[in-house]
């Protein structure tokens, strides 16, 4: 084919304006002519379409009709001459020789200059129909400018639409100089227009690379003030800032801000007045509104990459800003008297009310360094105006209190579907006040902002501090208060109370802000300023009561829920309530609760005492009384009374509410029921925080609502909803406390809490990861607590937690026979503790083996789950008694050799048995840290992977018990016997206590190692007897107990108690303190303590296990006594009845407190031990404020100090410390006081404090804490620390013990 014919051309040329129309995106970014070039030249490689294209498709029909002969007919010669297909490795050489030859023929150098002739006329015929195209356009656009020049404003100049919406033609340098020439300002209007026209039209890039550029660029700005020529100013403008590099932006952006500036000052426009309004479609205000959103558009885009370019650039554009924003207050209302004026921040103000351009530029560090100096050095009057304009918005609110119009939302009748054209003063003044504030709220988060005050402002005495400043946007909440979760429209966003709200949440969420600005005397008076008014029984100054109260208890509730915020409210008096007293914001906060509650304030009207505001104020004091050290201050008011009463009234009117009858009338209406409703789980919810803490608990208990409160706790836990807005965790301490008593844990078995425990249990181990029970489930990891299968550590965890205390275990298990069934389905799943004990731990059938999907795993885990509840020594008894579950683990051993029938069978080393060996000598071995040997479970590398030695029957090997440290019972030489032995006679009890005290610290500190033995005996003994006879000192009435003989061998001891006598004989017999008849000394010992305290208790009849049948568990005090008297069963007797009397009793020695006649009826009934309510209390309360990072690694844990403390404390320290350290506690106890078992709990945990860190990290801390010794902790080298915890808090820690006969609500 030689030539194209004229239907080809006119083809050609459609489909080439097509393929440009749509490459047109790929191009239009391109910065010159050059870089289009070279886009199209690469098109095939950077557009997936390129094959699709109709004018592609065209050229390769056309290349095929024209070569295709030729490229046939040079395939077959190659072909025939080398013999060989174009199949294989002669493909590609075939190819090449072909294309080589067809580019060299005739026909190939034909279709191309073919193609290029005709190319070249279709490109010149598209260009002339584009010039024609654009006289036509510009001819038609100067008739529509004629016709519509007083049409109305239509926003078109946004930089955010494409700079490539219309046609474009390269151009010229020539052409830009003469452009730059028409636009000049003594040329005639119809020229410049003209100019302009061609300038939008030709690529940026060309114009801002032209010669001209600068000259250009003044005549455009000059042209801006021209109304004919503005908009067509701003649409190239647009286009340069939305394709061109930041160094020309900020040209434009500069000259931009100078025009608008130089506008209001020639135009001095006015501010309308309050009955006036302003018109934005006036010429003049239109065009000034034009240029400022070009520019605030381009305020909010160009944060995105200012990074990438040098600082002067944005320093540039933030100055620009800054100049323009602030010239009027320099200079247009400087004189008094004169008209106020119209300046720009009041059209910024309109158009981005909530300033997003200056919350953009304050996010990045890069910028606001920048902005924040800038505006300390130069442009402070900025932050003036919009303090200055927040105390114009509060003062008018104040006199506009009593008028029934408010100043508007300038946005909040803008938003409708009619574009409003008119504004009055009052909206002007309110979106500038909007504007101001969201300026100043985020101005306050940062330091450097917050540096910038105190600022003074016209008509002040005193400089605005940042307290001030709070205090205002306060006073506006107590004019504007609106319901924090009504219709969160678009107009409530702009309500003043949630403005200010927000800046106040801003605050609160920020530690070093909230100390600025939050916690000050002025911000918490003026916050309770109503509330104390109120409870005075005065008028308080506010819109709308019940809306505002919410709101300030809001603030409250975020403030108390920071241990600073909480600390100003529990300790510093700075409230002025009546008489110029001064007091505690915590007391006003609960009273006015209280008084809400009740509904007796006076002042205010039934509707105004909503439940929507009590139930805010309950929330306050539930981040108080949900924390140990605000119960401390809220106890004596009884809230928890008042919470329960009131809950008890709504639950008994709702359950009197009819079931709806139709046809019959409404009693009550559905909202009703639903608010009823609603109040009642409020309630029970602020009741349940009670439980936080271990005092809390108690009271918990005592309101009787303890069940229904766990019952909504596991309703909402297995909808896993949060806690509350202010809990950063979930229910998982709540639940380890709650679980740590019997009555607790009793009232999460009757919700069906540990039932659905169990159930997810299972399910993850044997069900795996679908809920198909049994079909086909997936292989778990066979590591006991696999990291990568966290559902089965989260379930392995929150067993531990549940079953961490004895009493739990008790309650949970105690008479509790395992089924041991024949057979058991593969549907059968555990529903209870004692199954999962029977299917995952006493798998001691085939039945139950063949039950399990997972054996093997399943069983591992059971085992580790019972070496875990065995740490305990009162659950590992009652386990015993009840499952043999040492006789099954031997039996388990026995069956695990590689020869059953015959004695020589070696033992199998796998999971199982390395598991169970560990168990057993767990159980089996008495001791300390260095007193015993834990066999490892991992394996070791080398020949012999297990060096442990397994057995199968007692005794055990002898490689599990260490050497004991040598015990000094005599030493006569020791200043403390010296002391001792010379004071008999002393008559002065006080100064013989307190000698006695200094020389135990003394000796204590020097050689604590003297302190064992006879020395120690006597030492108890000697205090003992002295302080039983000290009338101060007596605190339980004496012991009156003589027991006969015969009552006594009559006696009956439990099957618990007699293996604990067998522990005890063991570790007495290892560290040689008893000889081999001591048992008939300890059993009569066991039997006389049993007999006196069943005298001490009260006769009850309880639904409790635990309250049934004397103490649960073994008396560990009373064989820690047995073996410091070395064994000695009338001494033991003598110290412990003496003891009995002593307040100290109460403490660290549980059974003789349990159930006691004692203590309140209520207390004794409760089933609770005061070494939980009390001891682990204060432990909690110590710990947060002593060791601040173990006390929060235990609240992300989920786990408690308290489970710990009564863990350790009930067994007296038994497998935790040395037999030395044991001895040492008792005697500081005895010695020092009560308060030192608090003290030395603390000390324990900051001992442990880097191993808790790290446990908490890895998620073992449960596991690290129960079954790890405490490793290197020595009384005497904390009994410093201890003292000084003494002189800070005993004064409320040994108060609180001393009140256990009668204590104070």
């Amino acid at each position: 084919m030689s030539q194209l014919s004229a239907e080809d051309e006119a083809e050609l040329q459609s489909l080439l304006k097509q393929l440009l129309r749509s490459i047109n995106d790929k191009f239009s970014d391109a910065p010159s002519t050059e870089c289009a070039e070279e886009i199209l030249l690469h098109l095939e490689e950077t557009d997936k379409n390129f094959h699709n294209y109709e004018f592609v498709k065209y050229l390769r029909q056309y290349v095929e009709s024209s070569l295709g002969t030729v490229v046939e007919e040079e395939t077959k010669n190659l072909t025939r001459r080398d013999g060989q297909h174009a199949i294989g490795s002669g493909h590609d050489t075939l190819i090449h020789a072909v294309t080589q030859r067809t580019r060299d023929s005739a026909e190939y150098q034909q279709m191309m200059q073919t193609l290029k002739n005709t190319m070249t006329i279709v490109v010149e015929s598209l260009i002339n129909k584009f010039e024609e195209d654009q006289m036509r356009k510009e001819e038609m656009h100067r008739e529509k400018q004629h016709n519509q020049s007083n049409s109305q404003y239509i926003d078109n100049c946004s930089d955010s639409d494409s700079s490539f919406n219309q046609s474009y033609a390269f151009i010229r340098q020539e052409q830009l100089q003469a452009l730059a020439e028409k636009l000049d300002s003594s040329r005639p209007k119809e020229v410049r227009w003209q100019a302009l026209q061609a300038l939008c039209c030709a690529p940026p890039s060309d114009v801002l690379s032209c010669e001209s550029w600068s000259s250009l660029r003044r005549n455009l700005c000059a042209a801006l003030t021209d109304p004919g020529l503005s908009d067509n100013v701003l649409q190239f403008f647009a286009k340069i800032f939305s394709s061109s590099p930041l160094n020309v932006t900020r040209e434009i952006y500069t000259s931009l801000a100078k025009s608008v500036e130089s506008s209001f000052l020639s135009h001095k426009l006015s501010f309308p007045t309050a009955s006036a309004a302003i018109d934005i479609n006036r010429p003049e205000i239109s065009r000034l509104l034009k240029q400022i959103r070009l520019m605030n558009d381009f305020q909010k885009e160009v944060t995105t990459f200012w990074i990438r370019h040098p600082e002067k650039y944005m320093e540039g554009i933030i100055e620009s800003t800054f100049s323009l924003l602030s010239f009027h207050h320099e200079h247009g209302s400087a004189s008094p008297g004169t008209e106020k004026a119209l300046e720009p921040i009041h059209l910024l103000a309109l158009l981005d009310i909530k300033a997003t351009w200056f919350k953009k530029w304050m996010h990045g560090y890069y910028s606001r360094t920048v902005v924040l100096r800038l505006l300390e050095r130069k442009y402070k009057s900025l932050i003036v105006a919009a303090i200055q304009q927040c105390i114009h918005y509060s003062e008018s609110c104040e006199r506009f209190t009593n008028e029934t119009t408010e100043p508007q939302s300038a946005e909040q009748q803008s938003t409708g579907s009619v574009q409003r054209g008119v504004y009055t003063g009052k909206e002007l003044e309110y979106a500038f006040f909007v504007h101001s504030l969201c300026v100043l709220g985020k101005l306050l988060i940062y330091i450097n902002g917050r540096k910038l005050f105190p600022i003074r402002v016209r008509k002040r005495k005193d400089p605005v501090i940042l307290t001030d400043l709070v205090v205002i946007l306060i006073n506006i909440i107590y004019q504007h208060p609106k319901p924090l979760h009504s219709d969160a429209s678009h107009t409530d966003s702009l309500s003043p109370s949630c403005l200010a709200m927000e800046v106040l949440w801003m605050l609160c969420e920020r530690t070093e802000c909230a100390a600025e600005c939050l916690y000050q005397t002025p911000v918490i008076e003026t916050l309770l300023a109503p509330v104390i008014a109120l409870l005075n029984g005065q008028q308080a100054k506010l819109k709308s009561p019940s809306a505002t109260l919410t709101l300030i208890a809001d603030v409250l509730a975020r403030i108390a829920n920071t241990d600073r915020g909480l600390a100003l409210f529990l300790y510093e008096k700075n409230l002025v309530v009546a008489h110029s007293e001064r007091t505690f914001a915590a007391h006003v906060i609960v009273q006015f609760t209280l008084r809400l509650l009740d509904k007796e304030l006076s002042s205010l009207s039934e509707s105004d005492m909503s439940h929507t505001s009590c139930g805010a104020f309950i929330f306050v004091c539930r981040q108080m009384y949900n924390t140990c050290e605000g119960l401390q201050v809220l106890r004596p008011y009884g809230l928890h009374k008042a919470v329960a009463a009131a809950w008890k009234k709504t639950s008994s009117l709702s359950e009197r509410v009819p079931t709806p009858v139709p046809g019959a009338a409404a009693g009550t209406s559905t909202q009703d029921v639903q608010n009823m409703h609603i109040w009642e789980e409020t309630l029970l919810d602020s009741l349940l925080n009670f439980a936080a803490t271990p005092k809390g608990l108690l009271l918990l208990q005592q309101t009787g609502a303890i069940n229904e409160c766990l019952s909504y706790m596991f309703s909402r836990f297995t909808k896993k909803l949060q806690v509350s807005r202010c809990e950063k965790f979930g229910y998982g301490v709540m639940v380890t406390q709650v679980a740590a008593t019997a009555p607790g844990v009793a009232a999460l078995h009757s919700s069906g809490f540990v039932r659905a425990l169990v159930v997810e249990l299972w399910s993850v181990l044997e069900c795996g990861s679908e809920d198909v029970g049994v079909v086909r489930p997936k292989p778990t990891p066979m590591d006991p607590i696999d990291r990568s299968c966290l559902k089965v550590l989260w379930s392995f965890l929150s067993i531990v937690n549940l079953l961490s205390s004895s009493q739990s275990v008790w309650e949970l298990m105690g008479r509790q026979p395992l089924a041991n069934k024949s057979e058991y389905t593969l549907r059968e799943m555990p529903t209870s503790i004692p199954d999962l004990i029977d299917r995952l731990i006493v798998v001691n059938s085939d039945a139950k083996i063949h039950s399990l999907f997972h054996y093997e795993q399943s069983h591992t885990f059971g085992l580790r789950l019972l070496s875990v509840l065995c740490c305990n020594l009162d659950s590992f008894l009652l386990l015993e008694s009840q499952y043999n579950i040492c006789s099954m683990l031997l039996q388990s051993q026995r069956e695990n050799v590689t020869e059953l029938d015959t004695d020589d069978g070696e033992f199998i080393i796998d999971n199982l048995s390395v598991e169970r060996n560990h168990v057993l000598v767990r159980v089996s071995v008495v001791g300390g840290p260095s007193e015993r040997m834990l066999p490892p479970r991992a394996l070791q590398q080398g020949e012999h992977p297990y060096p442990w030695p397994m057995f199968s029957s007692y005794p055990l090997p002898p490689c599990y018990t260490l050497e004991p440290t040598k015990i000094h019972h005599n030493s006569l030489d020791s200043e403390i016997s010296t002391f001792l032995a010379s004071s008999k006679d002393s008559k002065n009890e006080e100064s013989w206590m307190e000698i006695c005290r200094r020389q135990y610290c003394k000796v204590m500190t020097s050689k604590p190692n003297i302190l064992t033995g006879k020395v120690l005996a006597d030492l108890l003994e000697k205090v003992v007897a002295h302080l039983s006879n000290s009338a101060t000192d007596c605190f339980f009435s004496p012991a009156q107990y003589k027991a006969e003989e015969k009552s006594v061998k009559s006696a009956v001891l439990s099957s618990v108690e007699q293996l604990g006598i067998d522990t005890c004989l063991r570790y007495g017999s290892y560290l040689k303190l008893l000889t081999e008849d001591a048992v008939n000394d300890l059993t009569p010992l066991m039997k006389h303590i049993k007999i006196f305290l069943s005298t001490q208790r009260v006769k009850m009849a309880s639904e409790l296990i635990t309250l049934q049948d004397g103490y649960p568990g073994h008396d560990w005090l009373t064989s820690t006594v047995f073996l410091i008297m070395a064994g000695d069963m009338d001494r033991s007797l003598s110290l412990l009845l003496n003891l009995s009397s002593l307040l100290t009793s109460a403490f660290i020695w549980p059974a003789r407190i349990h159930a006691s006649v004692h203590v309140p009826v209520e207390l004794a009934e409760s089933g609770i031990p005061p070494v939980y309510w009390c001891t682990a209390h204060y432990v909690e309360m110590l710990l947060k404020a002593e060791v601040p990072l173990a006390h929060s690694a235990f609240r992300i844990s989920g786990f408690t100090p308290s489970q710990m403390c009564l863990h350790w404390l009930t067994q007296c320290f038994w497998n935790y410390l040395d037999w030395t350290e044991i001895c040492h506690y008792v005697s500081t106890c005895v010695v020092m006081g009560p308060d030192y078992q608090v003290y030395m709990c603390v000390a324990i945990f900051k001992h442990l404090q880097p191993d808790i860190l790290q446990r908490t990290q890895s998620q073992e801390l449960q596991v690290f804490l129960k079954e790890e010794p405490i490793q290197g902790f020595k009384v005497s080298d904390y009994l410093e620390l201890m003292e000084g915890l003494e002189r800070s808090y005993r004064h409320v820690v040994l108060t609180d013990m001393k009140a256990i006969r009668n204590p104070a609500e």
